[in-house]
């Protein structure tokens, strides 16, 4: 995964006819990131519509996008049919998103509830006025499980939240970083049939989304598990079940990372530390409680460590 996140959007909302309304659309994307997904092949029915709004982010190889369609009638292909091409998951929080290939029955995916599917195949689709929160990853392992199958399942558990939260805006960047890597162990989970191991699978996502997360708000008083718990969208009680196999709680971690970034700070200011200065700068009470911190950890007061530096 890339450190960076890039966004994209896209209203085509407006009345124009479907394929210009997919050129407009298709521009877009090409323009923001055709470098991992080249935009699909959309083919109007004869009573095809292209109108949707679309807010994603793209973080390294995967795209986490919101799309809400007011009309959306068509046959959607894929640039590749190869076994493991891209791998689609439609979660869809408003009506009913309807999908089909040929020579299989329509595939109707309620509110709650997610599709998956490798993209090549041609695929059918009616949305009308409909919400969803669409998930693309790169090739990989899974294409060839999945292989041409449409499958269906419930996004109604705490660990899709995890993944999803309430919208793709409010996912910090360490949060688009860790619904990639649990959606992956998810998937494999869904695809193995162990839905119901999932949660186990997903407690090393978590643990590692929670660290990067807490690695870039160490300067933020109010930084906490509970803090943690509710940017990733998941209780304190699931956060602190993840950090169960660490070596250290979620506080302990947070802890440490700031001890981390402070003896930087005094190896940078040797034999003339700011004591206070450094320690209100990483959050801790007073100078008192920070110096206490340091000894424990390593041995020596911030002082004392600064001056064995020069």
């Amino acid at each position: 995964m890339h450190a960076a996140n890039k966004t994209f959007a896209a209203d085509v909302t407006s009345q124009h006819a479907p394929a210009h309304s997919f050129s407009l659309f298709r521009k877009r994307w090409m323009e923001q990131v055709a470098e991992t997904y080249p935009a699909p092949v959309f083919t109007p029915g004869s009573s095809g519509d292209f109108r949707i709004r679309v807010r994603a982010v793209k973080a390294g190889d995967s795209v986490i996008a919101d799309v809400r369609s007011e009309s959306l009638v068509g046959t959607n292909q894929a640039l590749t049919t190869d076994s493991d091409g891209q791998v689609l998951m439609h979660v869809v929080r408003r009506n009913t998103w309807r999908f089909a290939r040929r020579g299989a029955s329509e595939l109707a995916v309620p509110p709650h509830h997610f599709m998956l599917q490798r993209s090549g195949p041609p695929t059918s689709e009616i949305a009308k006025d409909t919400a969803a929160t669409v998930l693309m990853l790169p090739p990989s392992d899974l294409g060839p499980q999945i292989k041409d199958r449409l499958v269906i399942g419930s996004a109604a558990s705490a660990e899709m939240q995890l993944l999803l939260g309430e919208s793709v805006g409010e996912l910090s960047p360490p949060g688009v970083q860790a619904a990639h890597q649990a959606l992956v162990a998810l998937l494999k989970g869904v695809l193995d049939r162990r839905t119901d191991t999932a949660e186990p699978l997903l407690s090393p996502a978590l643990t590692q989304a929670a660290k990067l997360l807490a690695d870039s708000r160490l300067t933020e008083p109010d930084l906490s598990p509970s803090m943690l718990a509710r940017e990733l969208h998941v209780s304190v009680r699931t956060l602190h079940r993840a950090f169960a196999s660490e070596e250290q709680t979620a506080a302990q971690y947070i802890r440490q990372r700031r001890l981390e970034r402070a003896r930087l700070d005094l190896l940078a200011s040797a034999g003339r530390p700011n004591v206070t200065e450094v320690a209100a700068h990483w959050c801790f009470a007073d100078a008192s409680h920070f110096t206490r911190a340091f000894k424990s950890q390593y041995g020596q007061t911030p002082t004392e460590f600064a001056r064995a530096q020069s």
